[in-house]
């Protein structure tokens, strides 16, 4: 099925209404997976035209992906990527972890972007960042889609080194699974247990009774202040 492709047309608006000159489109990748970090991608692109076949990472083919990030990185005016570790999402929880590795990545950038448009329809950054968030960005705007391949080209590649690491890691297939649930990850899961490069908090070890103790609970600012007899109305 042929996709419409990204355009500039949020870009256009961000400049219209706020005067935004420098705009970050900012994607994730690795929020569902069982093992290794959430990685974001900051892409500052300009209103160039680019390069042929730019949508979502998830619509493209492993070797026309891969081709893509390439051509991306040297088209871009400028990308960072910054990364939530296994052990940072255990302890703040995803929306904590991915606002984490956003703010890596924004503050990697040469300049500091005037606006941010953000994937999805939840603002994970929030203040002092000014955001636009769009449902289905990745496919319909220029810079979250080209942020979007970096950030899945550049994690794969990061989780297949982790696999080549030690040859017990093999068995994890990071190389094809890139850390999330499959068969065969499940499968080394249950018979050699977590890693260090799993996260301990994921519902997975629930169902594997050799390594459910293992599992990390992650107590919520909330929930330790009623505990404690105070009052906060708000968690990580």
């Amino acid at each position: 099925m042929p996709y419409e492709p990204p355009t500039h047309t949020v870009e256009r608006s961000l400049r219209a209404t706020t005067g935004a000159r420098i705009i970050a489109g900012v994607d994730e990748v690795g929020r569902g997976a069982w093992a290794g970090p959430v990685t974001v991608c900051a892409a500052v692109t300009g209103l160039r035209r680019p390069p042929q076949g730019l949508t979502d990472s998830k619509l493209i083919s492993p070797k026309r992906r891969t081709e893509l990030a390439a051509e991306l990185e040297k088209w871009v005016t400028s990308h960072a990527l910054g990364h939530a570790s296994p052990e940072e999402i255990d302890e703040l929880g995803m929306t904590a972890a991915l606002r984490l590795a956003a703010v890596r990545a924004l503050d990697a950038l040469p300049v500091r972007p005037d606006a941010v448009i953000l994937d999805g329809k939840h603002d994970y950054l929030g203040t002092p960042w000014r955001v636009r968030t769009v449902i289905k960005g990745d496919q319909s705007c220029v810079a979250v889609a080209a942020a979007s391949v970096i950030a899945k080209v550049r994690r794969d590649t990061m989780m297949a080194e982790l696999g080549l690491e030690s040859g017990a890691y093999e068995r994890f297939a990071f190389a094809d699974n890139a850390g999330y649930p499959s068969p065969v990850h499940k499968a080394a899961l249950e018979e050699l247990g977590p890693t260090p490069y799993h996260r301990l908090s994921w519902a997975y070890l629930d169902a594997m009774p050799r390594w459910r103790h293992l599992k990390k609970i992650r107590i919520s600012v909330e929930a330790a202040a009623l505990e404690s007899g105070g009052q906060l109305g708000f968690d990580f």
